[in-house]
């Protein structure tokens, strides 16, 4: 059973606007590399493998929720959890947090779909694939999996409380 994986990062110049704070289209290079590290780090599950194998995924839908600025040289925790798998999809949340993980900055919901890299076409996840990640699914959800400012409101709260991080 999946809990948020997560690690910490630290918000380069480079990837800043003139107000010092991490540009928009940034964040999602930050969440996207985030998660490629979880995989590799907490799974062992290499993306470079896959590829090798002639296998990926392509985004097919980002939905992102700012709320604070990330800025410069600010070290920032990005969790990544499994939202929700399917044989044609993978629905991922991340969260970007401050560094004591008590104020959230930024949610992003994306639909990861399989692709074959030989067709380029899609490609339903393999039986193997999908018994890998039946645990992994976040076990705090239903059947349905809630919108993204659902999921704000919900991490709000939740980091509000003592216990939280």
């Amino acid at each position: 059973m999946e809990s948020y994986l997560q690690s910490f990062y630290t918000v380069r110049f480079s990837d800043c606007d003139p107000f010092r704070h991490l540009n928009n289209a940034r964040y999602i290079d930050y969440f996207l590399n985030a998660r490629e590290d979880h995989l590799k780090e907490f799974y062992q599950m290499d993306l470079a493998e896959f590829y090798r194998k002639g296998l990926g995924w392509v985004v097919m839908h980002h939905e992102i929720i700012y709320l604070r600025p990330a800025s410069f040289n600010e070290t920032i925790c990005i969790r990544t959890g499994l939202l929700d798998a399917g044989s044609e999809h993978l629905l991922v949340e991340m969260l970007m947090l401050d560094k004591t993980q008590k104020q959230l900055k930024a949610l992003l919901h994306t639909k990861f779909v399989p692709v074959s890299l030989t067709t380029g076409r899609k490609e339903p996840h393999a039986p193997e694939f999908m018994e890998f990640v039946s645990d992994k699914i976040l076990p705090e959800l239903t059947d349905k999996v809630p919108a993204p400012k659902d999921r704000v409101e919900y991490w709000q709260q939740l980091l509000k409380s003592p216990q939280a991080v």
